[in-house]
């Protein structure tokens, strides 16, 4: 009994693990639900679901509306409303906008409540600056309705090169004439795919050399043909291994995982293909 109320009454599935100093807590499992949140960035990835731990988060980032991806917006918001805390803010693919927004208008009548939030649409190419240090960008994916990805940067400011053979005086100096004597260099953290064909990280390969790649991998079987999983905007097994010598990231989390297949199955499966695991860096997330 003297346990938290979010262990004490989450009965939903939630996995935690630390990755080069963040916290990536979540799940994904095709058709059911997929939600991530990273907590030392104030942010999460869809709302298929909506553990109580996770209300806390003010920015939202969601791929796409299939159900498993959205499903617990309206119970997030309102429980943000109930607590009185400040209306969280969501971005979501801008197709989106309006239906998303007259789900809600549907949900507040049927609750007889409110529910305050931000919805921003957006589109491959923008950029959100979430905080001095900290931008979202996102980028473009192939799923079967209106879907995005996203890339979250640590934003540093660096001497130029060819002030750094000076002192600090001459620097301050430099600067204080009005002289730019620093440059932004950005450092991709985490990359989010959603549900995507793997075309996206190879119009991107930034994402391959994120710290942290959070991916779909929903498909493992080989009776499972790769053409007919791209058409739908999934991904194959076969595109990992085709691709491994890619892969730069400190941690690849693969999940939403089909549930045509058992954990056993797929474990079985990937470590045949894999024996590796891309060198240990491969996490399967069930």
């Amino acid at each position: 009994m003297n346990q938290p109320f979010e262990q004490r009454y989450n009965d939903q599935p939630l996995r935690r693990e630390i990755f080069c100093g963040l916290t990536v807590e979540g799940f994904s499992r095709a058709a059911m639900q997929t939600y991530w949140r990273i907590p030392e960035l104030k942010l999460g990835f869809d709302l298929g679901s909506q553990p109580w731990s996770f209300m806390g988060t003010p920015y939202w980032f969601v791929s796409h509306t299939h159900m498993d991806h959205l499903l617990a917006l309206p119970a997030y918001v309102a429980r943000r409303r109930m607590m009185k805390m400040e209306p969280p803010t969501i971005f979501l693919p801008e197709e989106s906008v309006a239906t998303v927004r007259q789900l809600l208008g549907i949900f507040s009548r049927l609750d007889h409540g409110s529910l305050p939030c931000r919805i921003n649409g957006v589109k491959p190419g923008d950029e959100m600056l979430l905080s001095n240090g900290l931008i979202v960008s996102v980028i473009k994916t192939y799923h079967t309705i209106p879907s995005v990805g996203y890339i979250v940067w640590e934003r540093r400011k660096r001497l130029k090169e060819e002030y750094r053979l000076l002192d600090e005086p001459a620097i301050r100096n430099l600067a204080i004439s009005g002289v730019e004597v620093s440059q932004e260099i950005r450092l991709p953290k985490v990359a989010y795919l959603g549900d995507s064909r793997i075309h996206t990280l190879d119009e991107n390969p930034i994402m391959f050399q994120a710290d942290i790649l959070i991916m779909e991998l929903s498909f493992v079987a080989k009776r499972h043909r790769g053409e007919q999983i791209h058409k739908y905007g999934h991904i194959h097994l076969d595109d990992i291994v085709d691709r491994q010598h890619l892969f730069q990231n400190a941690v690849v989390i693969a999940s939403h995982f089909s549930t045509r297949y058992l954990d056993t199955e797929i474990e079985t499966t990937v470590h045949r293909r894999l024996p590796d695991m891309l060198n240990g860096r491969l996490i399967l997330w069930f």
